[in-house]
């Protein structure tokens, strides 16, 4: 065989080559059209009866020189990239709106200026509940002090016992937004009821809906409908899956600045007042666009190890963390033992920075 002869074969190998893959994708184009029409009709979409049957019929007419042994493998490794193409495109059908497949970008949240999600981490402390004014002064000042943005703090709280303070409602927002608003912070609160959300929204930069209303269906369609941030926490007892879908709830409603806070589910361990569950950060990145923020706070129960909480949290990859801040810890109406005093906070954040 002479050199040119050999090249004038190769010449007819591309041209066949480029001939299979154009039928191929035409195939490949009528399969999923199929597959389009069998969905409609309910009918299953693998169907080894024809695919047996398209075989056997090849077989019959195959003359060689390829093998039938040959020709089967070909042919069982086209019907499998067929039914591949097929999961693919009902995958990216069945694709959420916080899903990564749905949006590949990481979503970054304008917060008045302040961008969360964007890398550097945001950092929300404040009161567990809100109790005076010269407290959340007090907690707003040092905030701020710090060059951070955001204060945090309970005006409506779910408490286990219906004895406990249960938070002084929207008089406690006005006194957290007039502190926040003295200071230049953007006020982050709980809100339990649809019906209180009109009437809170003017006090509010950012929403949050707690552990215990993460699958409150009513009032996370109605968050859907608003303009400001949610930040969604975690369930109790919460899958990962159940906490991205409550968070669906929210965006299929139309805002789609949602954030996710990890702040531990609950399990058998005794030594903290909850498990956090530090690998859900990076899953959470993984599979969702959204920020994920840690509450060490109520993760842990335990001022005592705030700080490598905090660390680890940062080091997974959290875009920010929340934690408690009271004036006289010791006095206060909710979850006293868990929150920092101001000296205990100023330690702590030296400490984050260092």
């Amino acid at each position: 065989m002479t050199k040119q002869t050999l090249n004038e074969l190769r010449g007819r190998v591309d041209e066949i080559n480029l001939q299979l893959l154009s039928l191929l994708n035409e195939r490949t184009a009528i399969v999923q059209e199929m597959a389009e029409e069998k969905g409609k009709r309910g009918i299953k979409k693998y169907d080894p009866v024809r695919e047996a049957q398209i075989i056997a019929e090849l077989r019959k007419v195959n003359q060689g020189p390829m093998t039938d042994a040959t020709l089967i493998h070909v042919f069982k490794e086209i019907f499998k990239v067929s039914v591949k193409l097929q999961e693919e495109q009902d995958k990216k059908k069945k694709s959420l709106l916080v899903s990564r497949e749905a949006k590949s970008e990481d979503t970054h949240i304008n917060i008045n200026g302040d961008v969360v999600g964007n890398g550097e981490p945001t950092l929300i402390f404040g009161p567990c509940s809100i109790e005076t004014e010269e407290q959340v002064e007090l907690v707003a000042k040092n905030i701020a002090e710090k060059g951070l943005k955001y204060i945090r703090g309970g005006a409506f709280k779910p408490r286990t016992s219906p004895y406990d303070f249960q938070g002084l409602g929207v008089e406690g927002l006005k006194m957290l937004h007039a502190a926040a608003s003295k200071y230049g912070l953007n006020v982050v609160s709980e809100i339990m009821d649809a019906k209180d959300l009109a009437e809170a929204l003017p006090y509010l930069d950012v929403v949050q809906i707690g552990a215990r209303n993460m699958q409150n269906f009513t009032l996370l369609k109605a968050v859907g409908q608003i303009d400001k941030p949610v930040l969604l926490k975690r369930g109790l007892s919460a899958t990962l899956e159940e906490f991205v879908n409550a968070a669906e709830y929210i965006t299929s409603h139309g805002n789609k600045n949602v954030i996710l806070c990890e702040r531990g589910i609950r399990t058998f361990e005794k030594a903290t007042r909850n498990t956090l569950d530090i690998s859900a950060v990076p899953i959470l990145k993984k599979e969702t666009h959204l920020p994920v923020f840690v509450d060490i706070t109520h993760s842990t129960g335990r001022r005592d190890i705030l700080l490598p909480i905090a660390k680890a949290s940062l080091a997974v990859g959290a875009d920010g963390i929340m934690a408690e801040v009271h004036p006289t810890p010791e006095l206060a109406l909710s979850d006293a033992a868990q929150q920092m005093s101001i000296e205990a906070f100023d330690e702590f954040y030296e400490k984050l920075l260092s």
